[in-house]
């Protein structure tokens, strides 16, 4: 009997679709958490290094953005502020889409990258950071109590994107919870009452991280390292040389396609991080 080639193939692409649906239908099971069904709110800030850190924390925020535009996730630039020479100081983004909030919480942490320089005229390795903040988009429905007298809030003139319009007017909106020090800042939205609601939107985002945080803490000896989403840790490196290798240290999980990972790959980490966070 001859090979059916054809038939072969089609079974191979069955396969691979179905292998597919239950690796998406897997995702959803494990994504039960209380805010895991909400959208996400992002920052990202370069860490130590001036330059290097902050080209490092624009190309997180490009792979990133890749990511979502993979998974039909929709982004919006909330607050943003430019490195001295290139790339970005922070960045903080709203992420809408089904359980958003849900899969991006693996990548809350700090991310290390080693290359060589493009900014260093020897030609040397550096070694940069940047930490990210992944936090629920609270809605109206979800009670988060704010007292007024916690709280300061200033307007100052917007210097981001949009046309005149932000740069000749007190848009700007920046908000500091004494009893935190969380201090958010809002400015690109066109008008100050839309910064206004934008900043309050994100700081009761805040608080609740905040909650969430505590929560993990308290879990942290009875489900393992794996567990620990704590501001500062260190999850995962991106080595571009002497070899190319991204690792997440909490999972153990690596691939050498660095360039697959920077293009907003990232499904195949954040799998194994909620496999393994059960």
């Amino acid at each position: 009997m001859e090979d059916d080639e054809p038939s072969f193939n089609e079974l191979c692409d069955k396969l691979k679709t179905f292998g597919e649906y239950i690796e998406e239908n897997t995702l959803s099971t494990l994504l039960n958490g209380e805010y895991d069904n909400c959208n996400a709110i992002l920052t990202l800030h370069a860490g130590a290094g001036g330059t290097e850190a902050q080209d490092w924390a624009s190309m997180l925020y490009r792979m990133y953005s890749m990511y979502c535009e993979k998974n039909n996730f929709k982004i919006q630039v909330i607050d943003s502020l430019d490195g001295d020479e290139a790339g970005l100081k922070s960045i903080t983004f709203l992420v809408e889409g089904d359980k958003a909030y849900g899969y991006l919480k693996a990548e809350m942490g700090v991310h290390r990258l080693v290359r060589i320089s493009p900014f260093d005229s020897n030609k040397r390795r550096h070694t940069s950071f940047a930490s990210l903040e992944v936090m629920p988009e609270i809605d109206e429905t979800v009670d988060v109590e704010i007292n007024p007298d916690d709280i300061r809030v200033d307007t100052y003139r917007s210097s981001g994107a949009g046309g005149q319009h932000v740069n000749k007017t007190d848009s700007a909106i920046r908000i500091t919870h004494y009893p935190t020090g969380i201090v958010v800042t809002c400015q690109n939205e066109r008008s100050q009452i839309q910064n206004r609601e934008m900043a309050f939107k994100v700081l009761k985002s805040k608080l609740i991280a905040l909650k969430v945080e505590e929560r993990e803490k308290n879990l942290k000896e009875i489900k393992g390292d794996i567990k620990k989403i704590e501001w500062g840790s260190q999850i995962r490196s991106y080595v571009f040389c002497p070899y190319t290798m991204v690792k997440d240290h909490r999972t153990n999980f690596e691939t050498s396609d660095v360039d697959g990972v920077m293009n907003g790959n990232l499904k195949p980490f954040i799998l194994d991080y909620l496999k393994k966070s059960i």
